[in-house]
């Protein structure tokens, strides 16, 4: 059943997320739309809300010719399929080989993955390389192994994919060499906490970890114990205070994909929670579900990105790397704290 209140508001909002989700039907030009279709609004008593278009002509109504509704499951169809290619693919694909196998134009086809999953096939790709890497790394391969075995040619190339990302994973910083960390071991509502920040941001918040987990993860950096650290303090602040976490920077690697999932993560309000569907289509990849996943559990920013706020897309609240018992405690205290801020 769709939600008409939520759906006036994408339509209101033209929001292209909502395009494979339902079409928008005007009863004083019989026309449907999609949700982000550029025309200008008609008033709200004028407007139906259809699952599909089907429904829409079986009720009398014609496809508007400006955004051609009917295109959106054909489109998003070929851009599944494209994703289903590049996973499977052992080495690259150009842009003419995917575009072809699905039956589109290279350039038609390149804003239709860029508009969906947000980055271009190639992006995609060297994200996914760089997400490999990461993984081999955290296994405990060596860089070198780490970097061939994820199919880069040489190491320069990884190099290079990471720069272009904008990121720096942790091989790009030998292990945190030149890093100097501030930590802590504190006591939170929650149970003991893991605090440690760099001077750029939070590098790490994690439940029952103490200074030795640290130290794995950057085994060249300099440490400080310090719990009078201003970002160590503006942590418990937040951890109390949930609003105030999503100003508070970070310092975290990742690559292009789970960057944007711990971005959209922070976007969640204090009290309400989101699926893994609801992340995967706010990034423009509905059949990114496995893949939220994987970077929702790989969150190294415990409670100040939330990835406790994110639940099963059948709203049973799945797991959490510091235990089922505080994910319940944790929305709990948010949901009775952001519902005290509105009597």
């Amino acid at each position: 059943m769709i939600d008409e209140q939520a759906a006036w508001q994408a339509f209101e909002a033209r929001d292209r997320r909502a395009d494979d989700r339902f079409v928008v039907a005007v009863s004083t030009t019989r026309i449907y739309c999609r949700p982000s279709c550029p025309a200008r609004r008609p008033l709200r008593e004028h407007v139906r809300f259809f699952s599909t278009g089907g429904e829409a002509v079986a009720a009398g109504y014609r496809a508007c010719l400006r955004c051609t509704p009917d295109t959106v499951a054909r489109d998003r169809g070929a851009v599944a399929a494209a994703l289903t290619l590049l996973e499977q693919a052992e080495e690259k694909l150009s842009l003419q080989a995917l575009a072809s196998a699905v039956g589109y134009a290279p350039h038609h086809f390149q804003r239709l993955f860029t508009r969906d999953v947000g980055i271009s096939p190639s992006a995609w790709q060297r994200a996914r390389r760089l997400d490999d890497a990461d993984r081999r790394l955290g296994d405990g391969a060596s860089v070198t192994n780490a970097i061939y075995e994820a199919g880069y040619s040489a190491p320069s190339r990884f190099y290079a994919d990471a720069k272009a990302a904008g990121l720096e994973p942790a091989a790009l910083r030998k292990g945190g060499e030149g890093m100097v960390i501030d930590w802590a071991r504190v006591e939170s509502a929650f149970g003991s906490l893991l605090i440690a920040a760099t001077e750029r941001g939070l590098c790490r918040v994690s439940f029952d970890e103490d200074e030795a987990a640290l130290r794995e993860r950057y085994p060249a950096a300099t440490f400080n114990e310090n719990p009078d650290a201003p970002l160590i303090r503006a942590a418990l602040a937040a951890i109390d205070d949930p609003a105030l976490a999503a100003s508070l920077p970070t310092d975290v690697s990742g690559t292009v994909f789970r960057q944007r999932v711990w971005a959209e993560l922070r976007r969640i309000p204090p009290g309400e929670t989101r699926s893994y569907l609801d992340i995967a289509r706010a990034l423009g990849d509905p059949n990114a579900t496995r893949a939220v996943g994987t970077a929702n559990g790989a969150n190294p920013i415990a409670i100040i990105v939330p990835c406790h706020r994110v639940v099963r897309n059948d709203g049973s609240l799945g797991g959490y790397a510091g235990g089922l018992e505080r994910k319940k405690d944790l929305l709990a205290a948010e949901t009775k704290q952001s519902r005290g801020s509105l009597l």
